[in-house]
């Protein structure tokens, strides 16, 4: 029972830390690493009735790989976050947003995760309802369109 609780504070103050560092982009990195890990997992158990065969610890390594370089993709977001905010304040503007970039970033990686995972279910056997997968590729499509727009209009 002690340990129990030991494991929860541990637990807790990890969130909090988090959840303080991250701000706004906290929700949107735990759901990217929790489809990460759904998604790998899922695809570990369509990869034997896929066409080309079974397991390897190559594909794996690759896969795992793929996943470290998607959480970088969101640092190079936060980092562009960061040095659009220090160069804004620099001018004397003020920017509301902390992460906008790499929240755009996470978002757009969760929705290809998501995608990834009703595909490896499908490969399973899982009938999936018919509307999710257009479903998700449009709010990815979205994410997509608000990211240009935003673009667009500080090019201007």
């Amino acid at each position: 029972m002690e340990n129990i609780n030991t494991i929860k504070t541990i637990v807790t103050w990890v969130a909090a830390l988090l959840s303080a560092l991250l701000g706004t982009l906290y929700i949107p990195v735990l759901l990217m690493i929790l489809c990460n890990i759904i998604d790998y997992v899922t695809g570990l158990m369509a990869a034997k009735n896929r066409p080309d065969g079974g397991i390897s610890s190559y594909r794996s390594i690759k896969g795992i790989k793929k996943k470290v370089s998607m959480w970088l993709l969101v640092v190079v977001g936060a980092i562009l976050d960061q040095l659009l905010l220090y160069a804004s304040q620099t001018i004397g503007v003020k920017i509301p947003v902390t992460f906008l970039i790499a929240c755009v970033v996470a978002i757009w990686i969760v929705c290809n995760e998501i995608i990834s995972i009703l595909e490896n279910m499908i490969d399973i056997g899982i009938q999936i309802p018919s509307f999710l997968l257009p479903l998700v590729k449009n709010i990815k499509s979205q994410t997509e369109h608000i990211a240009s727009t935003e673009q667009t209009e500080r090019e201007e």
